[in-house]
């Protein structure tokens, strides 16, 4: 492949993260029979993505490995619904309900380590795919439309909520685009009714979510605050990641209001391992492959002298995060704690890269919810047991 077409390639798996939702419309096509188990990435007892290998190999600073087989949990109590990001390679406009191998890939990697907390539910849906994005990357008119994939979820929420519930908690779980489409979700489907008492947390990572400025609540949600402590429920996480090393640039796609937003309004940043706020350690669980998106380079060689051949590997105490104003940005700002002296590696992929160039208006979105992972598992678990505590279950 030339090198001409490998830059297009990957201009295309690169704008696949970007979120292109508005509100829902009236008079669109019907949504998908979600009573149908085809239309499901992702369902308890199924053989799919998210009950496949989740192995983990454990990194030290010392590379003594260990082999972590994170078992799902016997009979969780909670729920989790998930949607991915658009990774469709479908040639159509809006993706169809078949899915390929990126979307599987993806829900392996992000999806797959909650089995521990809870039953994972993952629908598929018509999402505007990576030819759409190519065409609007190169001035061409496009047609796919781009609230059919919330038409899609929403429906999938309903037909989970009325057949798969059964009056469980639920955690909603998104990265970029799903994350989106989650969002929208909760504006018109969940704050104001009944269902919201069901809903945990909502787990919004890569999007920019509006807040007031120095407040936990309004903006884009009106009763749903920030979560600022592991035992709160009924509130939501967002965030944007960035290398603490570079600058946020003036044209960087996450952590500043849109032109459009109200005055006084900021993106929200919390930080799954430090909610109340705060510089933590970060529990990463990287994706032992080029990644979800491939930026073109190799995974790192995590340990001198060792071969690692599972999904996911887990770097602790490489990673710190701390949520920050940067250059009038809100972001995730994580730092790499290298040590050329130990057999660890000492850096982590993450950057968009096309050309060989990093792209640094994207941060670290590629791995927003890689680098905080069994934080978010961990907080899944302990929220969880705070909602069944509070209804006495």
């Amino acid at each position: 492949m030339g090198s001409c077409q490998r830059d297009n390639d990957m201009k295309l798996h690169l704008l696949a993260l970007l979120t292109l939702l508005a509100a829902p419309t009236l008079a669109q096509p019907a949504a998908p029979d979600y009573r149908k188990p085809e239309t499901w990435l992702c369902r308890p007892g199924a053989s799919d993505p998210c009950s496949g290998d989740a192995s983990v190999s454990r990194v030290p600073a010392d590379a003594a490995v260990s082999l972590d087989m994170l078992p799902a949990a016997k009979k969780p109590a909670i729920d989790c619904f998930y949607v991915y990001p658009t990774v469709s390679t479908d040639p159509t406009p809006n993706s169809d309900m078949i899915a390929d191998p990126a979307e599987k890939t993806v829900a392996l990697a992000q999806a797959a380590p909650f089995r521990q907390a809870c039953r994972v539910f993952a629908p598929l849906y018509r999402q505007v795919t990576l030819a759409t994005l190519r065409d609007r990357l190169m001035g061409k008119p496009v047609t796919a439309d781009p609230t059919m994939g919330y038409r899609d979820v929403a429906a999938a929420f309903a037909d989970y909520m009325r057949h798969d519930n059964k009056g469980r908690g639920v955690i909603l779980i998104g990265h970029s685009q799903g994350s989106g489409v989650l969002k929208a979700l909760i504006q018109n489907e969940i704050e104001g009714k009944p269902v919201a008492g069901q809903v945990i947390a909502a787990y919004l990572a890569g999007h920019n979510v509006l807040v007031p400025a120095g407040k936990g609540v309004g903006g884009d949600f009106k009763t749903t605050p920030l979560c600022r402590a592991a035992d709160q429920t009924g509130c939501a996480l967002a965030w944007v990641s960035f290398r603490d090393t570079t600058p946020v640039p003036p044209a960087s796609l996450f952590g500043r209001p849109p032109a459009t937003a109200p005055a006084g309004m900021q993106v929200a940043c919390t930080n799954p391992a430090a909610l109340a706020g705060g510089r933590a350690t970060l529990r990463p669980l990287m994706v032992n492959r080029t990644g979800i998106v491939d930026s073109g380079n190799p995974p790192p060689k995590w340990a001198k002298g060792r071969n690692i051949y599972t999904p996911f590997v887990a770097l602790p105490g490489l990673l710190t995060g701390e949520c920050m104003a940067r250059e009038e940005a809100n972001v995730l700002s994580v730092g790499v704690n290298a040590d050329p002296a130990d057999p660890r590696t000492d850096v982590i992929n993450g950057d968009v890269v096309i050309g060989g160039q990093v792209v640094a208006a994207w941060g670290l979105h590629l791995i927003d919810m890689q680098v905080v992972m069994e934080d978010l598992v961990a907080l899944a678990a302990r929220q969880g047991d705070a909602w069944l505590r509070h209804r006495g279950k």
